[in-house]
């Protein structure tokens, strides 16, 4: 079995986050970290304007962080806030030949529903399942243009190249996949950086999307409650049919008693805890407990990909 070395990056508002994994894609080591903060008012993640307001020390933070892993190696893969992007399952009833033509098909199915020129996007879709009534479930994401062309500009100032691009949730997921591979229908609940994720499986494809970024400085926002019982409704009212067999959290471990009991109550089944040591090797050299390593979590599902 092949090793290689991968580096992945996330962004917060408060800080940048660097992982270099090792290993192979199915036993992977977590061979370094590196972290360091920026100033307050340097991002500010957005979905319709540029995030980064203090360009030269977002570009020093990068760089600093980037040292700090004492590895060579300019490619990295880049995981960004979830409010940069919009995440959509669509129902298509056309069909399209390609690729490219089910990029305009969605494009102009969203035409009307963004509050902004869909043509100024990035946008991706993956085709996840099929309808009894033969409408094609595909799972969307997009970024306007702006906002990936001033982070990888910076990104080439602090002479890196992000080479794959994605959000937060997908990580999330991405760290996880092999654990929650041998599940079907199931919930997947995650807050991560202020950010709630809900994602509801049938058949091991998710069928529902959204994300939240919920306002307040506390670590468990007093709204949490209602948005995921709210969420749990509204899937239901769509597929009153499904059964959730599990559920499971990624949250701040100090705080995962209090968010695993909002999901249970919501819910009305009894969550399983995700820990990040629990997906990968870690060497000896770097601290493991779950508090040190749950703010790398989504820079390790970056860097997965590459790997």
């Amino acid at each position: 079995m092949f090793s290689r070395k991968s580096l992945g990056v996330s962004l917060s508002s408060s800080s940048v986050n660097f992982v270099l994994l090792g290993g192979a894609e199915t036993s992977p080591r977590l061979e370094t970290v590196s972290t360091r903060p920026l100033s307050p008012g340097t991002i500010h993640p957005s979905l319709r304007e540029q995030n980064v307001h203090n360009p030269q020390g977002f570009v020093n933070a990068l760089k600093e962080a980037r040292a700090g892993l004492h590895c060579r190696g300019k490619y990295v893969s880049l995981s960004l806030p979830d409010t940069v992007g919009r995440v959509m399952i669509l129902d298509m009833e056309e069909r399209f030949k390609n690729r490219s033509e089910g990029l305009e098909v969605i494009r102009w199915k969203l035409k009307k529903k963004l509050p902004f020129d869909v043509a100024d996007a990035q946008l991706d879709y993956q085709p996840i399942s099929k309808r009894e009534n033969g409408d094609i479930v595909v799972l969307v994401a997009l970024v306007l243009r702006p906002v990936i062309t001033q982070y990888e500009e910076l990104f080439a100032a602090a002479g890196m190249v992000p080479t794959r691009i994605d959000l937060n949730s997908f990580n999330l997921c991405r760290v996880f996949e092999r654990r929650l591979a041998a599940h079907d229908d199931f919930a997947f609940l995650t807050f991560y950086d202020s950010n709630l994720g809900i994602m509801f499986f049938a058949g091991g494809k998710p069928e529902f999307v959204r994300n939240r970024e919920l306002a307040g400085d506390e670590m468990m926002p007093d709204s949490l409650p209602n948005e995921i019982r709210c969420s749990f409704l509204a899937y239901k009212a769509r597929f009153p049919e499904r059964e959730l067999k599990g559920v499971f959290c990624v949250t701040p471990p100090q705080s995962a008693g209090y968010f695993c009991g909002v999901a249970r109550d919501a819910i009305g089944s009894e969550p399983v805890l995700l820990e990040t040591r629990s997906a990968l090797d870690v060497k000896e050299n770097i601290p493991s407990d779950p508090e040190s390593l749950f703010p790398f979590t989504t820079a390790i599902g970056a860097a997965l990909r590459a790997l």
